[in-house]
């Protein structure tokens, strides 16, 4: 009996590379959704339901295939921090962030080939060290992370901006929390390492 398809249910350069550490065969897929909070979403509820609406737009279109669904909400004592995509709102967002703590949800939800879903969210607790607005703009130069939810790059020059971090999955904060995902593919009869209890 052949693996189902893998898809991963993003376009992301991020989680591509974190999927790559589990040396799967899989395929990419961009899913078409509006990203747009809705009136009186919590971040964590935000990350949840656009996790599943990626899985599913890509699962529907893909029936029998194993579909990864993923996202991630910067919370900023409940107020959504999204990607910047400009200096000027990445240089806003950190300015906000400064000596803060902030809660990043990344959402998982696993399309199974039979259709069912599951679904799981991994939070990470950053406190922030209190920037100078030069720190801030000396980072934003060189490091342009305006496609990352709160304009932090932990995995580079990012590292520099926290004080603490703590999750139960260092791999959360880029984007994929991988020690879940590894279990809920199991379970959808995808294994990175045979035997593997889910």
């Amino acid at each position: 009996m052949t693996n189902p398809e893998l898809i991963l249910a993003s376009s992301s350069r991020y989680r591509r590379e974190l999927l790559d550490r589990l040396g799967l065969a899989y395929r990419t897929m961009s899913p078409d959704v509006d990203e747009t909070a809705r009136e009186g979403e919590t971040p964590v509820e935000l990350a949840r339901r656009l996790a599943r609406a990626k899985a599913q737009a890509v699962a529907v279109l893909n029936p029998g295939a194993v579909v990864i669904g993923s996202d991630q909400v910067c919370d900023l004592q409940g107020s959504a921090l999204g990607k910047p995509g400009t200096y000027e709102r990445a240089f806003e967002q950190l300015s906000r962030m400064q000596g803060q703590k902030v809660v990043f949800h990344t959402a998982l939800c696993v399309v199974h080939a039979d259709g069912t879903l599951e679904e799981t969210v991994s939070d990470t607790v950053i406190t922030m060290r209190a920037l100078s607005a030069q720190a801030i703009e000396d980072y934003l130069r060189r490091e342009e992370p305006y496609d990352c939810a709160g304009s932090a790059k932990i995995e580079r020059l990012g590292i520099a901006l926290m004080q603490s971090v703590s999750s139960d999955d260092p791999t959360s904060l880029i984007g994929l929390p991988l020690m879940r995902l590894t279990s809920m593919l199991a379970r959808a009869g995808i294994f990175a390492v045979k035997g593997l209890i889910a």
